[in-house]
C-alpha cells in the first residue's frame, strides 16, 4: 500500500507539472493607470465644489524640464479632471488653486482655454486662489477665474515672455569637440546651442517673443477688465506682492483657500457647508489628447511664460 500511494503521488505530481505548462499567465509589463477617483475633503450634501490644483512648472508633455521630474502640472491632467467633472451635474462651482512659477506658453494657454471652455459650457463660477507663487504662466492661467483671491504672502505678476538657450561653444572648444551641420536652409539651425546667436537670430526671436507678449497682455486686460495701457504699465516682467497686485487691479482681494471656497459657494448659491471634492488617483494619469505629445525634454527653442529668477 505505501508503494502504491507513492506511485499515485508521483503520477499526480507529473500531471500537475504538465497541467501547469498549459496554463497561460497574463502579465502586463505596463501598468495601466486607474481612473480618477472622487474624494470628499469637507462638507456634505448633494451639490459639490470641485477643488483643482495647478502646482509646479506647467508643461505640455512628459515631465522633464531643466532636471525636474516632479512638481509639474500638464494640460493632460487638467483636461482629464474637467472631463470627469463634465459628467457630474452636481458640480456647481470650481475653485482653482495655483502655486506655480509658470511654464511653457502652449501649456499655460491650453489650460486657460480648457477651464474657460468648461466654465462657458456648464455655467459654473470659477474662483481662483493664488497661493505662495503665481507668476507669469501661473498668473496667465488665473485669468480663467471670475474672481482672483491671493494669499497675503503670495508673489505674482511677472507678466512677460522669455526664451533661453545654452551657448555651449566655449565648452566645446575647451574640450575639443566640434559640430557638423547639414541643412536645407539658412535658418534651419536657428537658435542652435552649439554657437552664439547671430544678431539676425536675436531679432527674429524678439519678433516671436513680442507676439506672445501681446497675447499675454490681451489675456490679462480682458480677464481683469483693464485697459491695454494700464496692463502694459505693469507688464514689464516685474513681480508683485499680493497687496501690490490688489492695488494694481491684478487680483480682487487677499485671502486664503477657505475664503475662495466660501466665495465659490456663495456665487453658486449653495448652502453653507456644501461638499468640497477633489479628484485623485495613485500612479500615473490617464492619457488624453494632450498627453500624446513627444518628450522633447526642452530641446530646441522653448517659449516660456515663466518667472526666471536668474542663474542656471
Amino acid at each position: 500500500m505505501p508503494s502504491l500511494n507513492l506511485r499515485c503521488l508521483g503520477v499526480l505530481s507529473i500531471w500537475l507539472v504538465l497541467a501547469a505548462g498549459c496554463v497561460t499567465v497574463k502579465v502586463s509589463l505596463f501598468e495601466e493607470p486607474a481612473p480618477l477617483k472622487e474624494k470628499t475633503i469637507s462638507g456634505y450634501g448633494r451639490d459639490k465644489i470641485l477643488l483643482m490644483d495647478v502646482s509646479g512648472v506647467i508643461l505640455e508633455g512628459p515631465h522633464r524640464i531643466l532636471g525636474l521630474t516632479s512638481g509639474v502640472t500638464s494640460p493632460s491632467r487638467v483636461k482629464e479632471e474637467l472631463e470627469k467633472a463634465a459628467q457630474d451635474d452636481r458640480i456647481k462651482a470650481v475653485v482653482l488653486k495655483i502655486n506655480s512659477p509658470g511654464g511653457t506658453v502652449s501649456a499655460a494657454d491650453v489650460i486657460l482655454h480648457e477651464i474657460k471652455e468648461f466654465k462657458a459650457k456648464h455655467g459654473v463660477p470659477v474662483v481662483v486662489c493664488l497661493q505662495g507663487l503665481a507668476a507669469s504662466g501661473g498668473y496667465y492661467m488665473a485669468q480663467a477665474g471670475d474672481t482672483i483671491i491671493a494669499y497675503p504672502t503670495c508673489i505674482t505678476g511677472s507678466i512677460g515672455v522669455i526664451a533661453m538657450k545654452f551657448n555651449l561653444r566655449g565648452l566645446m572648444d575647451k574640450v575639443g569637440v566640434d559640430d557638423d551641420v547639414v541643412k536645407t536652409g539658412k535658418w534651419k539651425d536657428f537658435w542652435s546651442p552649439f554657437r552664439p546667436a547671430t544678431p539676425q537670430e536675436k531679432e527674429m526671436m524678439q519678433h516671436i517673443i513680442d507676439d506672445f507678449y501681446r497675447e499675454f497682455v490681451n489675456v490679462v486686460a480682458q480677464g481683469r477688465k483693464l485697459s491695454l495701457k494700464a496692463t502694459q504699465n505693469v507688464a514689464d516682467g516685474r513681480i508683485f506682492t499680493a497687496s501690490q497686485a490688489r492695488d494694481l487691479g491684478l487680483v480682487d482681494q487677499l485671502g486664503y483657500l477657505d475664503d475662495a471656497l466660501e466665495l465659490a459657494r456663495a456665487k453658486a448659491g449653495l448652502e453653507p457647508g456644501a461638499k468640497v471634492i477633489i479628484y485623485h488617483r495613485p500612479g500615473s494619469y490617464k492619457p488624453t489628447i494632450y498627453s500624446l505629445l513627444p518628450d522633447l525634454d526642452m530641446v530646441g527653442p522653448q517659449f516660456l511664460y515663466l518667472w526666471w529668477g536668474g542663474g542656471t
